[in-house]
């Protein structure tokens, strides 16, 4: 596994536990984060840096999200499906990562850790997200 879609994992983790536990520290998810990337100084910073993002944008994230899954609201939604979409979302829309990458790499998340529909169920919704960044 490539070391960022590691860290990714990592960062779905834990937003899957603050989604389930919101009371729960910061500094505990810190030290799972650093106990699950290890000593690379470099990763442990990309997956503070998403899981930062995502958390501090998390009631933008949710209005978008709601806007673009027609016939879904975001409690209808498994959790890992609802947070895997929260971090391709935060990628596309403020992060440098590519695109198309943001969406794959939130893709293999749902096919690891989601139903069996969820890579389509991602796909479809992230993708919604390019086209509002074509038309802006």
């Amino acid at each position: 596994m490539a070391r960022r879609s590691r860290a990714r994992e990592v960062v779905l983790q834990i937003l899957y536990e603050d989604d389930l536990n919101p009371d729960r520290s910061i500094a505990v998810s810190d030290v799972f984060l650093r106990r699950r990337l290890g000593d690379d100084v470099e990763l442990v910073d990309f997956a503070r840096d998403l899981l930062r993002g995502v958390r501090g944008r998390r009631k933008e994230l949710d209005v978008l999200l709601q806007q673009k899954a027609d016939h879904w609201t975001l409690d209808r939604m498994a959790v890992t499906d609802r947070n895997v979409l929260r971090l391709g979302a935060y990628e596309i829309l403020h992060t440098q990562t590519p695109q198309r990458v943001a969406i794959n790499e939130a893709v293999e998340l749902a096919k690891r850790f989601g139903a069996r529909q969820s890579p389509q169920f991602v796909n479809g919704i992230l993708d919604r997200f390019l086209q509002k960044k074509r038309d802006s």
